[in-house]
């Protein structure tokens, strides 16, 4: 292989990769490479973060351009060389056969001739043009075509820095889904964790109450004692026999012998309650595997206050997510969805299909006031005193400082100690199987289910109450909902 012309080797290190053409105010990456300092600003103009080098790809967190003017240098002095040898005559422009200048184009065969190769016979009826013109003409066709590679190369590497550019984006938008998923299935073994702990607890409760009857009853069927004791005494004479009589009757009169079928039967329907409960978890954990492999998703709805329908004495915040008691009534219209007695508000959200939940924050200070949370139907009554319970359309727990209650008829108080009672809660919402249930949003431990209802194809919004006992209500008191992100 022939020798690298040592011209050409100065001229590709004198020359930007980008443009093909010398350096122009050269500057030089970390990385050791150099290009015109326009030419590098040009390929970086859009990019804010990880700024690639054209030539060798490694990236950069940020815009470190080295000035190098020793390479500037080193270019103008072989520009001023290359143009001073132009003038001497080169290898090449003399024509070989004739020693002649090769003055002439020959287009037909597209090759510097001297004037007697034109008047030869090869040459003779070809079209010939001076050889500097012809340079022109070609020169021309080469920089139009050099503009349009160059072109084609900017695209394919805008493309390439683009696709670079999308990559940690989709990387990181897998990262996210992967925590999710995490996450998710995280709240679940929680979930299932607690349920665990319950119903094993429930078990155990089973068993001492067993052994407890056990050990009673085999007490009560020790008769022995007692009828060697009544056999004795009836042995004493008439005066002895007779005294305490009254207490020895007593012994004898023991409470009425319960027979142990009816003990054990009650036990085992608790014990046949204890299984339904596992068969309904197992039930659930069906149901929650069917829906991954559906790819069914419970949607977390985006709640938001409705102001048209909020109380006079309830305090909407600026972004609709928060409500809070005031003693003072605003002056607001009295619009027909407008609760007008009871602190109630609405959320501008409403379900007609699917399983969706939200959670709300609840903080209750004072023993004269409470919080509600839960859902109503649209057509549920916005005038008047209402009472919160199915039959009136309304699905609610009520929150106090020291425990909680199910809006039922009657209500059923939740046995929560007021250190572990939830202050984040859950709502839970599945229209098709008219479900309503509260949850603890913390350990996902059950607050309460309702029974299953029909919601007959009507809207279902969020339900919120606040309500305080005035003049009780004393100062550092407070009631107040948040909804959660």
């Amino acid at each position: 292989m022939a020798a690298a012309n040592p011209a050409q080797l100065l001229l590709g290190e004198l020359t930007c990769v980008v443009c093909l053409d010398y350096f122009k105010d050269p500057v030089s990456l970390d990385c050791g490479h150099h290009f015109c300092q326009a030419c590098i600003t040009r390929c970086w103009e859009e990019l804010s973060a990880d700024f690639p080098c054209p030539e060798c790809r490694e990236t950069f967190s940020r815009r470190n351009l080295k000035p190098n003017r020793q390479l500037r240098n080193i270019v103008e002095a072989s520009r001023t060389l290359t143009l001073k040898s132009a003038k001497e005559p080169e290898v090449g422009t003399v024509c070989e056969k004739h020693n002649e200048d090769l003055k002439v184009f020959c287009q037909e065969d597209q090759t510097p001739i001297c004037v007697v190769c034109h008047l030869s016979r090869d040459h003779r009826d070809h079209t010939v043009v001076p050889i500097e013109e012809a340079a022109e003409d070609y020169k021309d066709q080469i920089w139009s075509r050099l503009e349009s590679l160059k072109k084609e190369r900017e695209e394919i590497l805008s493309f390439k820095l683009s696709g670079e550019d999308k990559s940690p984006e989709l990387l990181k938008q897998l990262e996210t889904e992967k925590q999710k998923i995490v996450a998710e299935f995280q709240q679940l073994r929680q979930f299932l964790e607690g349920q665990e702990r319950l119903r094993l607890a429930q078990l155990e409760l089973l068993k001492k109450e067993i052994e407890k009857g056990r050990a009673e009853y085999v007490a009560k069927l020790s008769f022995s004692s007692l009828i060697s004791e009544m056999e004795q005494k009836c042995q004493l004479p008439a005066s002895e026999f007779l005294q305490d009589i009254k207490g020895t009757l007593s012994k004898c009169e023991r409470e009425k012998f319960q027979n142990p079928v009816a003990f054990s039967s009650e036990l085992k329907w608790r014990i046949w309650e204890s299984s339904q409960r596992n068969a309904s978890l197992g039930t659930r954990m069906k149901e929650f595997k069917d829906s991954l492999s559906s790819r069914q998703r419970l949607d977390k709805a985006n709640v938001t206050l409705d102001p048209d329908t909020a109380h006079a004495q309830l305090i909407l915040s600026a972004d609709r997510e928060s409500v809070r008691w005031e003693h003072t009534r605003q002056d607001l219209p009295d619009n027909p969805e407008r609760f007008d007695t009871t602190c109630c508000v609405l959320g501008c959200e409403g379900f007609t299909s699917g399983r969706h939940y939200w959670e709300v924050e609840v903080e209750v200070k004072g023993r004269r006031g409470h919080c509600a949370v839960g859902v109503a139907r649209e057509s549920m009554s916005r005038k008047g005193e209402i009472s919160p319970n199915p039959e009136q359309g309304i699905w609610a727990v009520r929150c106090r400082e020291d425990h909680y209650r199910a809006d039922t008829s009657p209500e059923q108080r939740i046995p929560f100690p007021p250190s572990r009672a939830p202050r984040r809660i859950r709502v839970y919402l599945d229209y098709e199987g008219g479900q309503v249930a509260f949850f603890d949003a913390g350990t996902w431990d059950p607050i309460f289910t309702f029974p299953p209802a029909s919601f007959a194809g009507e809207r279902i919004r969020p339900f919120f109450r606040v309500r305080a006992r005035v003049p009780v209500f004393w100062p550092g008191s407070s009631l107040r909902l948040t909804l959660c992100p």
